[in-house]
C-alpha cells in the first residue's frame, strides 16, 4: 500500500529557479525511505512539504491515497524529528514527551501510559524530571524520538537527526532508530547528507542533486549499478575512483588517465573514444605475481583493521582499501591488479552510465 505518493512535486520561491523539479515517487507502508544528497539539494525542503511546513508550488501530494496539498500539518497524522531536536528548555523530559498529546487533548491516563512505554523503550525512565540542558546530545535525541513515538502516528519524518552527535553515538543511534522503526512498523522518511547513514539504514534510497532525482533504489543497487557519475561518486566510502579514459578500438584497449592501459571490454565496442572510467576501492588489488600495472603511493592511512592507500593515476588520486595492516610508505611503487570487468564506464559529457562493473554475486548464508 502506498502511504506517501509525490506526483510531479515542484517548489520555487518568488517564481525564481525551482528548488525542486517535478519530484515523483511513492513510499510503501512500513518502509524506511532515505532522502540523501549534498547540502542545498532540496531534501529538507521536500520533507517539509510532506509535513505541511512548506507550501507546494506545483504537483500533488497524496497521503494514504488522499490529496494533502492544502491539508494542515496537524491533520496529516505524522510526527517529525528535527535536526536541533526542538525541545522546550523550560519543560522536563516527561513534559516534552507528552507536549503534543496535550495539544491533541489526549486524556491524562492515556498520556501517562504512552509516556511510560516510550520512556522505557528509549531508556529515559530515570531522566523524566530533568530539563534538556541537563541531558547529553544522545539523551536529547532520545527525548525527541520518544515524543514522536507517543504520538502513535504511522508516518515519521526525520530531518538529519544525528548530525549533531559524535561518531560513536551516531553509529549507536542508527541501530536504535532502525530497530525502533521495525518494532513499531512505522513508515519513515529520513533525510541525511551522510551516505553511510543512507546505506546502513534505508530499505530504499533516493539520491537528490540540485532539486532533481538522480536515482531511486536499494542501497546495494545504487552501489553496484549507479545511474550516473554523481551517484557513483556520492554513494560508497571511500568514494569511487574516476579518471578520463580514451578508447582505442583499433588496439582493443582503453587508456585511463594517461597512465593505465587495459584490454577493452566487449560491451564497449560500439562506444565513442572519450569516456570516464571508475572503479571501487576494494577492486584495486595487490597482486605482485600477475600485476601488469605499477602505481606510485601518494599517501597511506593505517586504520588497524584495514589500510587505505592512495595512488597517483595521472592527475587523479585513487584510493585502494585493503584488509589488514600493510608495510607501505608514501613514495613506494606498488604493483596492482586491475580487472577490466571491475570498471564502470560513464559518458564523459552527460555522466550517464554506459557499462556497470561485473560484480560478484552476493554471498548467501544457509541457516
Amino acid at each position: 500500500m502506498k502511504q506517501v505518493e509525490l506526483i510531479d512535486l515542484t517548489k520555487s520561491y518568488d517564481k525564481q529557479k525551482n528548488v525542486l523539479n517535478e519530484i515523483s515517487l511513492s513510499i510503501e507502508k512500513g518502509e524506511f525511505f532515505v532522502l540523501v544528497g549534498p547540502s542545498g539539494c532540496g531534501k529538507s525542503t521536500l520533507l517539509r512539504m510532506v509535513a505541511g511546513l512548506e507550501e507546494i508550488t506545483g504537483g500533488t501530494l497524496l497521503l494514504n491515497g488522499e490529496e494533502a496539498n492544502m491539508l494542515a500539518p496537524k491533520d496529516r497524522n505524522l510526527s517529525m524529528v528535527f535536526q536541533n531536536y526542538a525541545l522546550y528548555p523550560h519543560l522536563t523530559v516527561e513534559q516534552n514527551i507528552v507536549f503534543g498529546l496535550d495539544a491533541k487533548r489526549v486524556k491524562k491516563p492515556e498520556q501517562k501510559r504512552r509516556m511510560k512505554e516510550a520512556a522505557e523503550m528509549m531508556g529515559l525512565t530515570d531522566l523524566l524530571e530533568r530539563k534538556p540542558k541537563e541531558l547529553s546530545g544522545g539523551q536529547r535525541q532520545r527525548v525527541a524520538l520518544a515524543r514522536a513515538v507517543v504520538s502513535e502516528a504511522p508516518l515519521c519524518l526525520m530531518d538529519e537527526p544525528l548530525s549533531n552527535l559524535d561518531a560513536k553515538l551516531r553509529a549507536h543511534m542508527r541501530i536504535e532508530i532502525r530497530r525502533l522503526q521495525r518494532k513499531l512498523g512505522l513508515t519513515m522518511i529520513y533525510v541525511t547528507h551522510d551516505q553511510v547513514e543512507a546505506m546502513t539504514m534505508g530499505d530504499r534510497i533516493m539520491v537528490l542533486n540540485d532539486g532533481v532525482i538522480q536515482q531511486v533504489g536499494s542501497p546495494i543497487d545504487l552501489y553496484n549499478e549507479p545511474a550516473n557519475l554523481f551517484v557513483a561518486t556520492f554513494i560508497g566510502s571511500p568514494k569511487m575512483n574516476t579518471a578520463n579514459a580514451l578508447v582505442n578500438h583499433q588496439l582493443n584497449q582503453v587508456e585511463i588517465g594517461n597512465t593505465l592501459t587495459l584490454s577493452l571490454p566487449d560491451s564497449l565496442a560500439g562506444l565513442g573514444e572519450h569516456v570516464t572510467a571508475a572503479i571501487r576501492s576494494e577492486h584495486i588489488q595487490y597482486e605482485p605475481l600477475e600485476a601488469a600495472q605499477q602505481l606510485d603511493v601518494a599517501s597511506v592511512e593505517q586504520l588497524g583493521n584495514e589500510t587505505l592507500i592512495t595512488f597517483s593515476v595521472g592527475e587523479e588520486l585513487w584510493t585502494a582499501k585493503w584488509p589488514g595492516q600493510w608495510a607501505i610508505k608514501t613514495g613506494d611503487r606498488v604493483p596492482v591488479k586491475l580487472e577490466p570487468s571491475h570498471f564502470h564506464f560513464f559518458d564523459s559529457t552527460t555522466g550517464a552510465l554506459l557499462k556497470s562493473a561485473e560484480v560478484q554475486t552476493v554471498q548467501k548464508v544457509l541457516l
